[in-house]
């Protein structure tokens, strides 16, 4: 399924380092978490459900506690 993702607005992460090394999710899009590379902004794009995206951050504060 495609998505028109032209529109949205884009961030990083507060705990990015400035070396431009993350990924970037966008905002806007009921539903929807859109993942792009900030290193590549026209690149490629993945689109993950709200209810997975929410399930990979906490896991990833699970095993990180101190990332976050």
């Amino acid at each position: 399924m495609g998505y028109d993702l032209s529109g949205i607005a884009w961030r990083k992460s507060s705990y990015s380092s400035a070396n431009g090394q993350c990924v970037e999710i966008g905002s806007g899009l009921p539903g929807i978490v859109p993942v792009r590379d900030s290193k590549d902004p026209a690149g490629a794009r993945l689109v993950f459900g709200e209810g997975a995206w929410t399930s990979f951050l906490a896991k990833l504060n699970a095993d990180h506690p101190t990332a976050f």
